[in-house]
């Protein structure tokens, strides 16, 4: 049976509300009575907590100054462990950067004209295939008598013939699916 969250704030140096926001925000795990066991939960909080940054001056510090490890001491494993809650505070900042990055990635290339709006593209497309038919159907009706006078035959039923070659022509080319890759 471990500690309550009080006598854990006590042992840890911390008011209790900071290890009740650790224990919401998944950086340490209670025990399923509600305890906390104080060497795992001691584990999970310096895993699951980014350190403060500290002054320019404790950078420059001897290295005699930093206390010596026995050569029995355990190493404490570099990897953010997953606790039992979800991800880790490290991993949700990971993954919140990552989406911030991809997400400037997407803005400028937007403000650089790379990206096309996908509905304009759309709409676009389909006024330029709308106009592509219109012309296709009014052909006939342009053609037909200039082409009847060449050849020597009656021009309304070379118009017919013509709109009827053309409309099945069109008919063909809409039941063809363009793949967009």
């Amino acid at each position: 049976m471990g500690l309550s969250i009080r006598a854990y704030a006590r042992h840890r140096g911390v008011s209790h509300v900071a290890v009740k926001k650790a224990i919401d925000t998944g950086r340490i795990t209670p025990e399923a009575d509600g305890t906390i066991e104080p060497n795992r939960a001691d584990l999970e909080w310096a895993q699951n907590t980014v350190a403060a940054r500290k002054p320019v001056a404790a950078k420059t510090a001897s290295p005699a100054a930093e206390p010596i490890r026995p050569a029995s001491a355990p190493v404490e494993p570099v990897a953010p462990m997953l606790s039992a809650g979800g991800t880790s505070l490290l991993q949700a900042r990971t993954v919140n950067e990552v989406v911030k990055a991809q997400t400037n990635k997407v803005r400028l290339a937007q403000l650089k004209g790379d990206l096309v709006d996908r509905s304009q593209a759309i709409a676009h497309v389909f006024r330029l295939a709308r106009t592509e038919r219109d012309a296709w159907l009014n052909w006939p009706a342009r053609i037909s008598a200039e082409m009847a006078a060449k050849l020597e035959v009656d021009a309304h039923e070379l118009h017919v013939a013509l709109e009827s070659a053309v409309r099945d022509h069109l008919i063909e080319l809409g039941d063809m699916r363009p793949r967009v890759d």
